[in-house]
């Protein structure tokens, strides 16, 4: 069932070469490093708001073969999580029947699509990417009230959404196609390497990052030349929406992009089930990633690319620069509540130090942590996004106070005044826990951050590393040895070294690939980087004799 993210160097000693692309030179001022707002942000935004409030409601549909579809399914809800009160939408619940819909008009747009030269088809992809831009505003809007994103965070996501498509075709153009020439074996004879698209795939995409990764995902099969049958999470449907209609408005053809809303145990299992999908990328629990990763492919091998989570750890050493640290720790673990797969959720400090690292920690969160409608300019957290969420944020600070855990701050559910209609809960930090709690070890996704002393930096790496998942991990230190060995140990697939604007956080196109190692991912290739177009084709060796 699915349901819902080198350059070698001339020695040893110098650094890797850098590749500018043009989605680098074009990058967005509003990024998750700076989330710097203008005043001509916050006006443009604020009406963006009035906006949205006007759409609340809303009747929409999913998209078939380029044009709107009526389901035979009933029509279902979706609640603000910031006031339950408010329905953000009414979307159609697919059926098998549609997913079958939308897998049968991919496959008859496929051929067209992928014989078009790729750069019409990119040429279409970055119109897609230059009205998201032109629309950020009204989508980052949409984003607060639907899954309770504060402004600077949603700006971010809908720039990278777009720098995601620019990065994407940068890639392909770089590549010409993924066209190569190799050796001639005879006079008359030339052969060839050649990337081809599998055919149609399935992105099934999550609700935290409802545009970013959802675009990012259908873009990397779109530029490959695929044709894709989408699902957006159902606590996510409008970003999913509108990112379609920016593709659809851009000029793709008819079927190319087809959008089918609805459960994992209907829409979800047929286009797990169903033949005619070649290839499916999904973004969730790891719980959900293995079961499409084993089943998916039945008759013959199908590619699946799985992004499943993280247990994200922070290194802090007797030679940090700890208010670096504390600031970097605090922005990494709660930003978007920590309903990030990159969030820090647990950090291992040398004891000599830790006194001093938590105090600065809680101060960071005291003074930046403002929680309240994600809307207003001032809200650093907003709500969690359901009922489940605060449950298990519920569930993981009795588990914590049960078992002798210390209170740093927060852990308390949120329920009166402005708070009482959504899922608001504190920010909150643990220490005195054992570090073989449960609370380092599983993925909780709300704002609960576990703090262990350590001895020494060898005991700190072990810890780190003692963990099914390998997505992200951070260091602070001075100690050029041991960053080093950070490097050459730690069992992550993206790392991170002294960052105060995120410990474990802040992934970017072009700037920072993204995606985990062991029960984090499923190829070893990363999202926003250099490798990732590739994983939506298959190779085809041509020999000709002229």
């Amino acid at each position: 069932m699915v349901s819902s993210k080198r350059s070698r160097g001339k020695s040893a000693k110098s650094k890797p070469a850098r590749t500018t692309t043009k989605a680098a030179a074009k990058a967005p001022r509003i990024t998750y490093a700076t989330l710097t707002i203008t005043p001509k942000d916050d006006e443009a935004y604020d009406k963006a708001v009035e906006l949205v409030r006007s759409k609340l409601g809303s009747h929409l549909t999913m998209f078939i073969n380029g044009e709107k579809w009526t389901s035979t399914g009933e029509e279902v809800s979706h609640a603000s999580p910031v006031d339950t009160r408010i329905v953000v939408s009414y979307f159609p619940k697919g059926t098998r029947d549609d997913a079958k819909a939308a897998v049968s008009a991919a496959r008859a747009a496929f051929p067209n699509w992928s014989a078009m030269p790729y750069k019409d088809r990119i040429s279409i992809l970055r119109r897609a990417a230059g009205l998201i831009i032109d629309r950020r505003y009204e989508l980052a809007a949409w984003m607060a009230f639907e899954v309770g994103k504060n402004r600077a965070e949603a700006l971010a996501e809908a720039n990278e959404a777009a720098e995601l498509i620019r990065y994407y075709c940068d890639q392909m153009e770089l590549n010409k196609g993924f066209l190569r020439a190799l050796e001639s074996p005879g006079p008359k004879q030339e052969t060839y390497s050649i990337l081809r698209p599998y055919g149609v795939w399935a992105v099934v995409a999550p609700w935290n990052f409802p545009l970013a990764l959802t675009t990012g995902m259908t873009a990397g099969a779109l530029v490959a030349g695929n044709a894709v049958v989408f699902k957006p999470s159902s606590e996510s449907p409008v970003l999913g929406y509108e990112m379609c209609r920016a593709f659809i408005d851009s000029g793709i053809p008819r079927g190319v992009l087809n959008l089918i809303t609805g459960p994992g145990g209907t829409v979800g299992a047929e286009l797990q089930e169903n033949s005619g999908v070649d290839g499916l990328v999904f973004t969730g629990s790891k719980a959900v990633g293995m079961a499409v990763y084993h089943n998916f492919a039945r008759d013959y091998p199908k590619p699946v690319i799985t992004e499943m989570g993280g247990k994200n750890p922070a290194i802090v050493t007797a030679t940090a620069d700890l208010d670096q640290a504390a600031e970097g720790v605090m922005r990494a673990a709660f930003g978007f509540g920590g309903q990030k797969c990159s969030a820090c959720s647990r950090v291992y400090v040398d004891k000599t130090v830790k006194d001093k690292f938590v105090e600065l920690l809680k101060a960071y969160t005291q003074k930046y942590v403002k929680i309240g409608n994600p809307t207003r300019k001032e809200t650093f957290l907003g709500p969690v996004i359901n009922k489940t969420a605060v449950e298990t944020y519920s569930d993981a600070a009795e588990n914590a106070r049960r078992d002798g855990g210390r209170f740093v701050h927060g852990g308390n559910l949120l329920r009166s005044g402005e708070f009482q209609n959504g899922y608001f809960v504190e920010p909150t930090i643990v220490d005195g826990l054992p570090v073989t709690h449960r609370l380092f070890k599983e993925e909780l996704f709300v704002p609960i951050l576990v703090v262990g002393g350590v001895d020494s930096f060898d005991e700190a790496m072990k810890l780190a590393n003692d963990s099914e998942y390998g997505l992200c991990a951070g260091i602070y230190s001075k100690n050029q040895k041991e960053i080093q060995t950070f490097f050459n140990q730690i069992e992550a697939g993206v790392t991170y070294v002294n960052r105060r604007a995120g410990a474990t956080t802040g992934a970017w196109p072009g700037i920072n690939s993204f995606g985990g190692w062991k029960g984090s991912g499923s190829t070893g290739k990363s999202g926003l980087g250099p490798y990732y177009v590739q994983q939506f084709m298959r190779e085809q060796s041509r020999w000709i004799v002229r």
